[in-house]
């Protein structure tokens, strides 16, 4: 017994004194648990542990583990010569997954799903070779209903696309020809509204963690509301410091859940309109030439 114990802490301390290495060009090689002291990151304490792998002459390797500042495990993301490439998940704090797909050329490819915190679903896709969207592809609302879907060519919306209330019930059947909408063909089971059409674009950009976009929560300092105080929750309108419409929806302690941000250039001029559903980017609006 006395033997087995000497010889577990030789090979722990073995095991200890492997990682952490460079070699004589001074390159990282083999397994790292990178701390907060390796590389200061904010919230993070010096011992905390940030992400762990493995080096091959200074490049990440095969699947690299990221850790939350109180230790929960963050993403697993494979590498391929210092670059993600191949199956990564992401995970929220609370241990369900966040997001999972294949990573190439720094774009998505084949099958994406991304999970509302609940674990329901929010976001099932499919991706081409080129990391463009192609096929089926279908959004869900946060208790599991069906909220868009259609088809999807070349990164555009192709077809009729049909979306649903939370309820269940249909809302609208829009109808696309390589990604543009014909009205004469759509039905709005609403009063008419601005038009919303799913983004073409493969998937929203996304940080160095594979984040997508999601909207901020404003302070009550820096809204300026249509009328009254905002107070950060139920529905508003905001305007920029130029009067012009900035964010329209419903809001949550300060952060627009589901409505619109309006954006535009430096000469005043409206260039884009994000829809967001539930915090989370899903297309962008039409601009008609009245809104101009």
């Amino acid at each position: 017994m006395r033997t087995f114990i000497i010889l577990a802490l030789v090979f722990l301390s073995c095991s200890l004194y492997a990682q952490n290495q460079t070699n004589e060009a001074g390159r990282k090689i083999g397994y790292w648990k990178v701390t907060g002291a390796d590389k200061p990151t904010p919230g993070y304490d010096e011992s905390a542990l940030v992400e762990e792998g493995e080096f091959q002459e200074g490049r990440k390797v095969g699947v690299w583990k990221a850790y939350y500042p109180s230790g929960k495990l963050k993403n697993e993301i494979t590498h391929d010569n210092g670059r993600p490439s191949g199956p990564y998940t992401t995970y929220y704090e609370n241990g369900k997954i966040e997001e999972k797909g294949n990573w190439g050329l720094n774009k998505n490819m084949g099958k994406f799903t991304r999970y509302y915190e609940n674990g329901q679903v929010q976001q099932d896709f499919t991706f081409d070779d080129t990391g463009k969207r192609n096929g089926a592809q279908k959004y869900y609302h946060e208790n599991g209903q069906l909220m868009i879907e259609g088809n999807w060519n070349g990164g555009k919306e192709d077809g009729a696309v049909k979306e649903y209330y939370a309820n269940g019930d249909l809302k609208s059947v829009r109808v696309f020809e390589g990604g543009k909408m014909d009205a004469a063909k759509s039905q709005f089971k609403e009063p008419p509204t601005q038009a919303v059409a799913v983004s073409a674009e493969p998937e929203p950009v996304k940080d160095q963690n594979n984040k997508v976009k999601t909207t901020i929560t404003v302070s009550q300092q820096e809204a300026a509301p249509n009328i009254g105080t905002f107070n950060g929750n139920g529905p508003h309108t905001l305007y920029n410091k130029n009067r012009q419409i900035s964010q329209k929806g419903i809001f949550k302690n300060g952060r627009l859940m589901d409505g619109k941000i309006y954006k535009y250039s430096k000469d005043g001029i409206l260039e884009t309109i994000e829809i967001y559903s539930n915090g989370q980017y899903v297309g962008d609006g039409v601009i008609t030439p009245d809104m101009k």
